[in-house]
């Protein structure tokens, strides 16, 4: 008899589910190929950054409660971003010790892994064969590189992928000045910041900028575009899973 394959709940991160679907396929496939059989628990909803950094902890802990309990009896959970997964991190925090919420928020925590450390961990690299030449930069976001310790592993993934040249920007641990509420509660040093990040992206000559948040990468397309850089933006695993027949970030769907 087979022995059965670990079973991973992806967390598709909202603007995943809104604005890239195609994040969360190439996160299916990226998993599959590590030897996981992938189920998306259709009581996921946000993850609850939004209310915890406006300092609503009723309505971070009610969204922690119910993302618990989609994800129970799942070996990991795996999402495409490290700000969603570091927030799943904080859970423990919303709950008294004594809390018998307490302890099931610390086993999440335990379990739960942006997808690029993951994929480091887990995946062949010898199962990437993607079809992108070129050069690229790699923008690392806030949370998942201060909170997760995310640096290498995406690099690491990318530099097993033939063709694939990566040319690092200045600053590339710096924000981009997304930040989720920062950039409307202050809007001109957002702009500010992402400006900044504009003008190291150009420099480096690169013709794709990847990330592992979306959000940093929406709010970089999205300057990139209005400044006239014709540098493309995509999530990491897009490269890493060769699902690039869908446009990048910000592009207009093809008819």
């Amino acid at each position: 008899m087979a022995t059965p394959r670990p079973r991973v709940g992806l967390f598709v991160t909202c603007l995943a589910d809104m604005f890239r679907p195609e994040v969360a396929f190439a996160s299916v496939k990226l998993l599959e190929l590590a030897g996981f059989d992938v189920e998306v628990p259709r009581r996921q909803t946000c993850c609850g950054q939004p209310a915890f950094n406006s300092g609503d902890r009723e309505d971070s802990a009610a969204i922690a409660r119910q993302t618990i309990e989609a994800f129970d009896g799942f070996e990991y959970v795996v999402g495409p971003s490290g700000s969603c997964i570091g927030m799943l991190h904080h859970y423990p925090e919303l709950f008294a010790d004594n809390d018998p919420w307490h302890q099931r928020a610390v086993q999440l925590k335990a379990r739960a892994f942006e997808i690029t450390s993951f994929l480091s961990e887990h995946l062949d690299p010898q199962r990437l064969s993607g079809s992108f030449s070129g050069k690229v930069t790699y923008h690392d976001s806030c949370s998942g590189l201060r909170e997760l310790g995310i640096k290498r592993q995406p690099r690491e993934l990318l530099s097993n992928m033939p063709g694939v040249q990566l040319c690092e920007m200045e600053e590339a641990e710096t924000c981009c000045g997304f930040g989720g509420t920062f950039c409307v509660k202050y809007p001109d040093i957002s702009n500010r910041m992402v400006s900044n990040k504009s003008d190291n992206i150009r420099a480096t000559g690169a013709e794709l900028l990847l990330g592992g948040d979306l959000g940093c990468l929406l709010n970089m397309a999205g300057k990139l575009k209005r400044d006239g850089v014709s540098v493309e933006a995509r999530h990491v695993v897009e490269v890493l899973a060769d699902m690039l027949d869908t446009p990048p970030i910000g592009a207009e769907k093809r008819a």
